[in-house]
This record gives C-alpha cells, sequence and structure tokens, in this order.
C-alpha cells in the first residue's frame, strides 16, 4: 500500500508539473488581448481556449453587443492560464491587392542624419554633437522658423556670420532646444555647425489592400525608417505611385534580393501615416472589388498551406503557394506575427524566395486575408516574417 501511495504521489508531483509548465508557457505567448467575431470559435491549440461563457453574460447596446469585456483562457478548458481582454467585433471585408507601388515620401520637418567634424585653427570640433544635437533627431524650427526641407536649413546654416542658432528638435516625442554655436573653418572659408540632414525619401513595396470603409490604402506591414538613423520618417506629405517591375534580383542565402520598377505618373493615392504596422494613406484609383476577401482573426490562422499574391515581373499580381509555419501572438512583435515560407516552384525559380520590395505582400488562407509579408529572413530567403491582417486593418481604421 505503501509502494502504491508512493507511486500515486510521484505521478501527481510529475502531472502538476506539466500542469505548470503549460501555463506559465501560456501566460508567457498568449495574448493579453484578443479580437475575434465568434467568442465561441477562439482556440490556440487543442490545449489552450477561450472561456466564452462571460460572452453570453454581455449586455446589448443597441443592436450590437459591447465591444470588449474580460474573459479567461483554459488549459483543456479547466484550468484558467491568464485573463485577456475580448474585443467582439463584426466581421469585415477588405479588397486586396498585391500590387508594386512607389513611394514618395516628405518629412514632417528635417531628420539629423549624421554630424561631422568642422576643420578650424585650433584643430576640430564637432558644434551641433557639442551643442547636443543627436543622429536621428528632428529638426522643426531654427530660431524660430519652422523647417520644412533640408535645403531650407542648408541655407540658413549656410548663411551665418559667425552668430548662434537656437534649434527646436523633437527627440523621441519630446521637444527639446539647443544653441548651436558654429565655427569658422579656413579650409572652406565660412562658418559651420557640422550637420547633415534628410527631408524626404523614395522607395517599393506592396500594396496589401483597400479598406472600403473609409477609402484607405495600405501596404509594407511595416515602418519606412530612415537608412541613416534607423528611426521611422514622420510623415509631412506623401504619394503612392503605379509602378512597374522592370528588372528583379534573386535572393540567396545571406544576401537578400530586390525588386526594381519604374514609377509612373499615375497616381494610386496619398500617404500620411508611417507606423510599426505599415505606410498609410487615402487611395484614389479604381480599385477592383472582386477581390473582396473577409479579415481572419488571428487565431483563425492555422499552420500549414496559404497562398500569397505579388509582382515579380510584368504580369502583374500573381497567387503563389507558400506554407505559414509558425504564428505568434505576441502583440509587441507585430511585424513578425508570423513565419511563411515560399513553397512555390514558379515563386522559387524567379525569386529564390523573398526579395525586397515584395513586403505588404497579402497573405490568404482558407477564402480570408490573414496577414502580408514584412520581411526576409537574409540567412534563408525562403523564409520571412508577417504580420496579423486584423492589425493592419485597425490600424488603417484610424486614418482620417
Amino acid at each position: 500500500m505503501k509502494k502504491f501511495i508512493r507511486i500515486f504521489d510521484s505521478a501527481l508531483a510529475v502531472l502538476a508539473s506539466v500542469i505548470y509548465c503549460f501555463v506559465a508557457v501560456g501566460n508567457a505567448f498568449l495574448p493579453d488581448r484578443i479580437v475575434t467575431y465568434s467568442p465561441s470559435d477562439v482556440s490556440f491549440s487543442n490545449m489552450y481556449s477561450l472561456d466564452s461563457s462571460e460572452y453570453e453574460k454581455v449586455d446589448y447596446q443597441g443592436n450590437k453587443r459591447v465591444s470588449t469585456y474580460k474573459s479567461d483562457i483554459t488549459l483543456f478548458g479547466i484550468i484558467p492560464v491568464k485573463e485577456a481582454d475580448v474585443s467582439v467585433q463584426q466581421k469585415k471585408k477588405v479588397y486586396v491587392s498585391g500590387e508594386s507601388f512607389g513611394i514618395k515620401l516628405y518629412t514632417d520637418g528635417v531628420i539629423v542624419v549624421g554630424t561631422k567634424d568642422v576643420d578650424t585653427s585650433n584643430g576640430t570640433c564637432n558644434p551641433a554633437k557639442d551643442a547636443g544635437i543627436e543622429k536621428g533627431d528632428i529638426i522643426v524650427e531654427i530660431n524660430g522658423e519652422k523647417m520644412t526641407s533640408a535645403s531650407q536649413v542648408e541655407n540658413i546654416l549656410n548663411d551665418n556670420n559667425g552668430k548662434s542658432y537656437k534649434i527646436k528638435v523633437k527627440r523621441n516625442s519630446n521637444y527639446k532646444f539647443f544653441t548651436v554655436e558654429p565655427m569658422y573653418s579656413p579650409s572652406q572659408g565660412c562658418y559651420k555647425v557640422g550637420l547633415w540632414v534628410r527631408d524626404s525619401t523614395a522607395g517599393i513595396g506592396t500594396i496589401t489592400f483597400f479598406n472600403p470603409e473609409n477609402q484607405t490604402v495600405a501596404a509594407l506591414g511595416h515602418p519606412i525608417t530612415d537608412v541613416d538613423t534607423n528611426e521611422i520618417m514622420p510623415i509631412l506629405d506623401g504619394e503612392a505611385v503605379k509602378a512597374n517591375v522592370t528588372k528583379l534580383y534573386k535572393s540567396k542565402a545571406g544576401e537578400a534580393g530586390s525588386l526594381c520598377c519604374d514609377f509612373t505618373n499615375e497616381t494610386i493615392g496619398t500617404l500620411t501615416e508611417n507606423t510599426q504596422n505599415g505606410i498609410y494613406g487615402k487611395y484614389e484609383c479604381e480599385v477592383n472589388k472582386s477581390l473582396a476577401y473577409e479579415i481572419a482573426s488571428p487565431q483563425e490562422i492555422e499552420r500549414g498551406q496559404a497562398q500569397i499574391i505579388c509582382t515579380v515581373d510584368g504580369d502583374g499580381p500573381k497567387l503563389y503557394t507558400v506554407e505559414i509555419t509558425r504564428v505568434s501572438y505576441r502583440e509587441n512583435n507585430s511585424g513578425k506575427n508570423m513565419v511563411v515560407k515560399v513553397v512555390d516552384e514558379e515563386l522559387l525559380e524567379k525569386t529564390g524566395g523573398i526579395v525586397q520590395g515584395m513586403s505588404g505582400s497579402p497573405i490568404i488562407q482558407n477564402g480570408k486575408l490573414v496577414g502580408a509579408l514584412t520581411h526576409v529572413i537574409v540567412d534563408n530567403p525562403q523564409k520571412g516574417y508577417a504580420i496579423f491582417a486584423q492589425s493592419m486593418v485597425e490600424e488603417s481604421e484610424n486614418v482620417t
């Protein structure tokens, strides 16, 4: 009898340890916020599911349920793992694209992309850096005058007889003021402050969808960052134009390929938002309404076969087969919600996998839009990361 009790106790201890591990893993990796269209359908595997009983207690407001309530995610439908905020929404549809397009952006302020030493009669110095200005700062004003272009900044700084400048910059959403004392450079015959600045950028990407609710265009699935500072570029205004693929450099292990495009004069829309979840604006073009797809909630996405829509040659957007190999619900890593592997032989032959310029390519699974490509995994370009479509749709609804 004692032997049986010892065996039972040991088995119970092992079972408790296993359950504890599953609870700890679920608490770490399951989401704190769930957006769904039907709480009863939410499950993260055969082990974790949402307790939908709380949904039945929610009061009606007009003809709609209250959008948000709290509920438990449980292990095996019994053991509480963590509490989550659940948002129940109406099903939505967007018009998917997959077209390559040209991006023209002008920044809201002028970005400091670097500082430079100035040669003086007493040696070298760096007036801008010494004053406290840093790479990535956004110059908003100089001597009270609003700055809108790099040429404006250069003209003001180059027209100097040694007087100091009062410079207002934006850094990490906060404003700071600096006094910069220019230094005379005998070799250049003028006063210098040692600043490199930029006010615009251009590139190519892929349009993910058009949202008919507010005529919004959504693309990329990740922000446009400055090549020198790696900071998100604040948009003053921007333009999306049609682009034609003219050349393609294939990806290979350790080296990401890229699309080359010619911009046309045909405008797709204006760009107003540059966010962690992509770039957004208002579309001004005719859209193909036959390409209407329902948005999948993250919990509907499955590991397995899917399709991407992308443009890699002059034939326009085409469907190619991929596999979703991983799904992650971690909210602090939105650009890497999924790992996608290209398995389509035609696409692999053309591109070697995922290339730069394919960011934003919509991903379709089970007849729904589930996400968009964001980054290539350079060491293995057959694979790349993707963002949930739901995150991009929510971002697009904030565009005014």
